[in-house]
């Protein structure tokens, strides 16, 4: 054996083997034999999680057309100027900006910034252009009622901005929530935790239903920092304003208080929202006749008249020019 180095022989290598062979078998059973702690860093995961989720949500980021922090200042001064953010009111018109997807406190404020402002500049806007410049030449009757009736549309504009873009949300979100139920349905039987499933689904829920995934990728985080887990539960209802998500927060707080089933419960509203949805649609099915009868009798019926009758009216006609 040239190639071993001096004083070796193959009897050492072999027995340096084994004995490294031995080695290796002696910490595998140490190590499959010691009992070690799971859960160690299974908390520091959650904790690194639920840190990761509260600086998403705290975090102030700018979303597009979102005002910027000058004007959102200089309206604050002039409400806070006049007093215009207090009492039950302003809390009524949160709760509505909640329920059209805007939760900042600067929605609050442009709100009654634009209620306040909007009617004094449309009323500006008015004398300047039909009784200054006289831009259009109306009757001081007619043009009395244009100007209140543009008075009355500033006036009540936001809200009625307001009251569509609720509908549209609800509508939505009642249209996402059947699928959703699905899906935490399926995470709940896969053995994931409540906020899991729902930042699970939130996930999914993107692309197809943003409002809806918005909202359960919110009371997901407020799940893992909140101290109370019914008030993420509250706030996912308040913030909704639908009487479907509100039954679904119902079963989701009795089973955490009760521990029943979560997949059954889940699975009985999935159907529900279903059947009534179906409902719906052959409610809207069964009133197109009646809908359908007012355009027939003004657009359709005088055509058939004029094609049925013309002719006979024609030849009437003739015959009693040719009488003359």
């Amino acid at each position: 054996m040239a190639y071993l180095p001096k004083g070796f022989h193959v009897i050492d290598i072999v027995v340096g083997m084994v004995g490294i062979a031995a080695f290796l078998i002696v910490v595998s059973v140490w190590r499959a034999l010691l009992l070690s702690d799971p859960m160690t860093p299974r908390l520091k995961a959650l904790a690194r999680r639920r840190q990761g989720l509260r600086e998403e949500l705290l975090t102030t980021r700018k979303r597009p057309g979102e005002l910027s922090a000058e004007r959102v200042h200089q309206m604050r001064s002039v409400v806070d100027r006049l007093n215009l953010m207090r009492g039950k009111a302003t809390e009524k018109v949160t709760e509505k900006l909640e329920n059209a997807g805007f939760r900042s406190r600067d929605a609050t404020i442009a709100y009654v910034f634009c209620k306040l402002v909007l009617p004094i500049i449309t009323a500006i806007g008015v004398v300047l252009v039909l009784y200054v410049i006289g831009a259009y030449n109306m009757a001081p009757l007619t043009r009395a009622g244009v100007s209140g009736v543009i008075m009355l549309l500033s006036a009540f504009g936001p809200d009625i901005y307001l009251r569509n873009k609720i509908d549209k949300r609800r509508k939505n979100l009642q249209m996402g929530l059947p699928d959703a139920l699905d899906l935490m349905v399926i995470c709940a039987e896969a053995g994931l935790s409540l906020d899991a499933s729902l930042a699970r689904v939130a996930r999914e829920l993107g692309p197809a239903h943003p409002d809806l995934a918005d909202e359960l990728g919110l009371t997901s985080i407020e799940l893992g920092f909140l101290p109370e887990r019914s008030k993420a539960m509250e706030n996912l209802a308040r913030r909704c304003g639908l009487a479907s998500i509100r039954g679904l927060v119902n079963t989701l707080q009795q089973t955490e208080r009760y521990g029943t089933p979560l997949s059954n419960s889940l699975r009985v509203l999935s159907s529900e929202f279903r059947n009534d949805r179906m409902m719906r649609a052959e409610t809207k099915a069964a009133r197109l006749p009646a809908v359908l009868t007012v355009p027939m009798v003004i657009f359709i019926m005088p055509a058939l008249f004029v094609v049925l009758i013309g002719p006979a009216i024609i030849k009437t006609i003739d015959g009693l020019r040719s009488l003359h």
